[in-house]
């Protein structure tokens, strides 16, 4: 068995020789990050990339505008939530377009369309409790839309991929944090 396990590995080794390494790393050093080995359709990626940029834009604003709109009995420790998704979203969009350069693409941040690369709305809410609401759908928006990316790359990239798992794990506490809130309200 030991030399059956043994002959299988040297007929077909787990890593790359080194010098076949080095010498692909030498060729089209030009696209820096992105090696022979990228099996994902870059160009693909970057679009959906430059979606999810626009998503987390446009909930920034949305969170920004519902923490100094938050008014009422409870809206301190709602703002404060607000603000704090807020600036996590900010994080998330730096992450993105960080990623977006190092596979040679531009992030689009021109606000011309934004609303229309996003997958969430941007929806004001009249009340506390509707701006919850409207914050926790967008949740599940980017909850589902990065599930999808995720299950898109599967091992094609998986640096996007892991970046995009981290993500999709602080929008799974926003909406559960949003869940919490609307049943506190609700008390």
């Amino acid at each position: 068995m030991a030399k059956a396990k043994a002959a299988s590995t040297t007929k077909h080794p787990f890593l790359t020789d080194i010098k076949t390494l080095r010498a692909r790393a030498r060729r089209h050093i030009e696209n820096g990050a992105v090696t022979d080995g990228y099996r994902a359709d870059r160009a693909t990626v970057i679009k959906l990339l430059n979606e999810a940029l626009a998503t987390e834009l446009v909930c920034i604003l949305r969170y920004k505008r519902h923490f100094f709109m938050a008014s009422g009995i409870n809206a301190d420790a709602v703002a404060q939530e607000f603000l704090q998704h807020a600036t996590e979203e900010q994080g998330h969009a730096d992450l993105i377009a960080a990623r977006i350069v190092q596979l040679k693409g531009e992030p689009n941040f021109n606000p011309d369309g934004l609303a229309m690369r996003s997958h969430a709305e941007y929806v004001e809410g009249d009340s506390l409790v509707d701006m919850i609401k409207e914050d926790l759908v967008a949740e599940r928006i980017a909850i589902e839309s990065y599930g999808e990316m995720i299950r898109y790359l599967g091992d094609k990239d998986v640096t996007t991929r892991r970046m995009l798992e981290d993500i999709l794990a602080m929008e799974e506490e926003h909406a559960d944090d949003l869940s919490s809130l609307l049943e506190d309200l609700g008390r």
